[in-house]
């Protein structure tokens, strides 16, 4: 028996099992999230050592060292390669964008949050805004984020942008057409991170400016999460 071949592919198995833990057991609240962060690094780390010994495994049966083994490497190749492109591809996603989790389309007034803040008593990131210096990093890492502008007046948009916030799926705290702002929380998918969002609209010279802000509640990057969901808010309301 080529227990090369096995070994890479019980590696394989082992990192592919500490992935698909990491986020669902953090939502079910069996740790925390940094040991489901933990569990995703260390799962890359495994399925790269799987995807090696796999390959020491294939060259022995290929040599003839072992009679068997070639199902089970490969097998192996293919599980642990999938692991180990999906944590290179988180790690490349964490390292081209800012190390920050608060985004704003307007660093210089940013939108406050307000019947949000009791759901975020205890929270790791606090609701208050960072200031010049967490400006100028999203700045340099996202100089495209900009208000969206409607050419409707604020009390027409008002509507269409809470709409656009329920078609986003975010859950509603609260709604206020008379001071223009929608606040509501967003559920990330595989980890069921809480994000905190407040969506201000103001008057501008051709109708109305929506400035949307997003915040995560635990994690000191949001590996891009905040910016992606507040452009995707923007294109669902245009």
């Amino acid at each position: 028996m080529n227990y090369v071949s096995w070994l890479g592919l019980a590696l394989s198995v082992i990192g592919l099992l500490g992935l698909g833990a990491s986020g669902p057991g953090y939502r079910s609240g069996s740790w925390g999230y940094k040991t489901g962060i933990s569990l995703v690094k260390y799962a890359g780390f495994i399925s790269a050592a799987a995807v090696v010994v796999c390959l020491v495994g294939l060259a022995l049966w290929q040599w003839k060292v072992f009679p068997q083994g070639m199902s089970p490497a490969l097998i192996g190749l293919v599980i642990g390669g999938c692991v180990l492109g999906l944590t290179l591809k988180w790690k490349h996603n964490l390292a081209s964008v800012p190390y920050i989790h608060d985004i704003t389309t307007d660093t210089d007034n940013p939108p406050l949050f307000v019947a949000v803040l009791p759901l975020r008593v205890g929270a790791e990131n606090p609701a208050e805004y960072g200031g010049p210096e967490l400006a100028q990093q999203q700045k340099d890492g996202y100089p495209d984020l900009k208000p969206g502008l409607l050419n409707s007046p604020p009390d027409v948009a008002f509507p269409r942008a809470l709409q656009a916030a329920k078609d986003m799926g975010w859950q509603i705290v609260d709604s206020d057409p008379k001071s223009l702002r929608i606040e509501a929380t967003d559920t990330t998918w595989w980890f069921g991170f809480k994000d905190d969002v407040v969506v201000r609209l103001t008057p501008s010279p051709t109708g109305s400016r929506i400035d949307v802000r997003s915040v995560s509640r635990v994690g000191k990057s949001d590996v891009g999460t905040n910016a992606r969901r507040i452009n995707a808010y923007l294109a669902r309301v245009k």
